[in-house]
C-alpha cells in the first residue's frame, strides 16, 4: 500500500484553487483523519465515505486511514470533498487504478449516490484554468459543468459505477443498484414572463428617465407618492437592457451557481438579473457574510443585472452605505476571520422612496402629517456620499386622470429595448478603445481627457461646480448622462441641450 492522490477544488469565493488530497492507509488502529482545515461539514464526510464505500461493495480498510488536503493553510469547507477523499483512499489501498489528473467534485450519499454541489460551475472553471480538465461530477452536475470550454466532464451516478470505471472488481461492486435522479430544471420551467413597459400608464419623463439609464447602466432614485409607480418602473427595467455576452453570462451564471440551494443551471443565465431584498434584510444578506468563508449577497446576485432597494429609507443606514465601494469599485470584498472573499457586484442601483414617512407630503402636502424633523430624518438615512453616486435623481408625480385614459397607447418594452440597444452599441464603438462598455463605467479623467468637451458646452456644469452646487463626482456623473442622452439621439457627441437635460436629470428629486 502506497499515498493514494486524486484532486478537488477549493472555492473561496469565485476564486477557486486545486486542492491535491494524499491519502495513507497505516498500521495502527481502526480511525479516520483528514487534516487541512476542514471544516465541520468536510469532517462529517469521514461517516458519509465510510457508509458509501460499503454500500456500493468497495468497503474502506479497517486500519488508521489519514487524509490531506494540500495546501494545508488553505480553508476548505463543504461537501464537494467527498469524493475526492475516497478516490484517494481506494487508490492508497489498491481497490482501483491509476487517478491521473482527474478532479473529482460531488457529495456522497450514504447509499453511495452522488449527490450535486453547488458552486460547481466557478470550481470547473478554476480546474479548467489550473490545467487540469478532466472532471468528474455528480450526473446532476454534468449540464452546469460542462457549460466551461474546456472541461472533459463525466457525470456519474454512483460510486459503484465510478469505481468500475476507474478499474475496481466488479465482483462485489454494487452495479445495479440506480437511485433515481435529481431534479434539474427544465429551461420552459425557469422562464420568467417578463413585465413590460407599457403596463405604465402617463409617467413620461419617468419612463424616459428609465430609458436613459437602461442605456447607459446609470443609477436612479425615484421618489414619490405611494402608488406612483416607481416599482413598476424598476420591476421593468432589466427587460430593457440588452443580453448578456457570453463572460458576462459565465460571470452571473457562476455567481448564482455558488449563491443557490442547490446548484443545477442547464445553460448559461442570458438575462440580466433583478435582486429585490426586503428593507429588513441585514448587511450579510445584501453585501454578503456569513460565518466562516464570506458568501455572496444580493448585490452580487445582482452583477450585471439590478439591484432594487424598494422603501430604501427603510434599511440599515449602514446597509446602504456598504453599497458606496461597489458603485465606484464594481467588486465587493468581504474580510471575515475565516479569510476574504471577492465577489464582483457591477450592478446598477435602483432606489426607492416616499416624500416622507407618511407618504403624503407630494403636490401640496396638505394631507401630510409628518414634521420638517421626522421628514430630514427620514431621508438622512440615505447618506450624501450615497446620493451623490446616484445619476438620476426624480420625483414621480401621481398618476392623473388623463393618463388612465390613454393607457395602452404607451410604448413598449420591446420598442424601448431597441433604441437602448443601438445606443448600446454607439456607447461600445466609442469606448472599447479604452476597454469600456458603457457610459456609466467612463472615469473621470478620460471625460476631462480624449472625452472632453469644449468650454463652452460645459459652462453651465462649470458655474455648478464653482457654486458648490455639484460636486466633482457629480460633475463627471453629469457628463456621462450627456453621453447617453446624445447616443440616444445619434448624436456624435453631446451638446448643450444634453449637458441641460442631464442636469436637470440629476437635480429633478431636489428640485422639487
Amino acid at each position: 500500500m502506497g499515498v493514494g492522490r486524486s484532486y478537488c477544488v477549493a472555492l473561496v469565493g469565485l476564486n477557486g484553487y486545486i486542492v491535491e488530497v494524499e491519502a495513507d492507509i497505516g498500521q495502527t488502529l481502526p480511525n479516520f483523519v483528514i487534516l487541512g482545515l476542514p471544516d465541520a461539514a468536510l469532517n462529517e464526510a469521514k461517516e458519509r465515505i465510510r457508509s458509501a464505500a460499503q454500500n456500493s461493495g468497495i468497503p474502506l480498510s479497517r486500519r488508521k486511514i489519514t487524509a490531506n488536503l494540500i495546501p494545508a493553510s488553505l480553508p476548505k469547507r463543504g461537501s464537494g470533498f467527498d469524493l475526492a477523499i475516497t478516490m484517494a483512499v481506494l487508490r492508497a489501498a489498491d481497490d482501483i487504478q491509476s487517478i491521473g489528473g482527474t478532479v473529482f467534485i460531488a457529495e456522497l450519499g450514504l447509499d453511495g449516490r452522488l449527490r450535486p454541489v453547488r458552486g460547481i460551475l466557478p470550481a470547473v472553471m478554476a480546474s479548467v484554468q489550473a490545467g487540469y480538465p478532466d472532471i468528474v461530477v455528480a450526473e446532476a452536475n454534468a449540464a452546469e459543468a460542462a457549460l466551461v470550454p474546456g472541461a472533459n466532464v463525466r457525470g456519474y451516478k454512483t460510486l459503484a459505477r465510478l469505481a468500475f470505471d476507474f478499474g475496481a472488481d466488479p465482483k462485489d461492486l454494487a452495479l445495479d443498484y440506480d437511485p433515481p435522479g435529481e431534479d434539474v430544471p427544465d429551461e420552459a420551467d425557469t422562464a420568467t414572463l417578463v413585465p413590460d413597459l407599457c403596463d405604465v400608464s402617463g409617467q413620461g419623463e419617468a419612463r424616459r428617465a428609465l430609458e436613459v439609464a437602461a442605456a447607459g447602466g446609470h443609477h436612479m432614485l425615484l421618489t414619490g407618492p405611494p402608488g406612483a409607480g416607481k416599482t413598476m418602473l424598476a420591476e421593468r427595467l432589466p427587460g430593457l437592457l440588452p443580453d448578456l455576452a457570453d463572460t458576462a453570462a459565465m460571470e452571473v451564471t457562476a455567481i448564482h451557481s455558488l449563491a443557490a440551494v442547490q446548484s443545477s443551471a442547464v445553460r448559461l443565465l442570458r438575462r440580466p438579473p433583478f435582486e429585490n431584498p426586503h428593507h429588513s434584510a441585514t448587511a450579510a444578506a445584501i453585501i454578503g457574510g456569513g460565518s466562516g468563508l464570506p458568501r455572496p449577497g444580493a448585490a452580487s446576485r445582482a452583477h450585471r443585472g439590478v439591484l432594487f432597494l424598494d422603501e430604501a429609507p427603510e434599511y440599515e443606514r449602514r446597509v446602504l452605505d456598504a453599497l458606496r465601494q461597489p458603485l465606484e469599485s464594481g467588486e465587493l470584498v468581504i474580510h471575515r476571520s475565516a479569510g476574504t472573499a471577492a465577489y464582483p457586484a457591477r450592478f446598477q442601483l435602483i432606489l426607492a422612496a416616499n416624500p416622507c414617512p407618511c407618504g403624503k407630503a407630494a403636490g401640496k402636502g396638505t394631507e401630510c402629517t409628518c414634521t420638517a424633523m421626522m421628514r430630514r430624518r427620514y431621508f438622512g438615512r440615505i447618506s450624501g456620499p450615497l446620493l451623490d453616486r446616484v445619476d438620476i435623481q426624480l420625483h414621480v408625480e401621481r398618476v392623473s386622470l388623463a393618463d388612465f385614459g390613454n393607457s395602452g397607447r404607451e410604448e413598449d418594452t420591446a420598442t424601448v429595448a431597441g433604441r437602448v440597444l443601438a445606443a448600446r452599441l454607439r456607447q461600445f464603438q466609442r469606448l472599447r478603445t479604452f476597454g469600456l462598455e458603457t457610459n456609466s463605467q467612463v472615469p473621470g479623467r478620460t471625460l476631462r481627457g480624449q472625452l472632453r468637451l469644449p468650454p463652452g458646452t460645459t459652462r453651465i456644469l462649470d458655474t455648478a461646480l464653482e457654486r458648490g452646487t455639484l460636486t466633482a463626482r457629480g460633475y463627471d456623473r453629469v457628463l456621462r448622462l450627456a453621453w447617453t442622452l446624445a447616443d440616444l439621439g445619434r448624436s456624435d457627441s453631446p451638446d448643450i441641450d444634453h449637458i441641460g437635460q442631464a442636469l436637470g436629470l440629476r437635480q429633478a428629486a431636489a428640485a422639487t
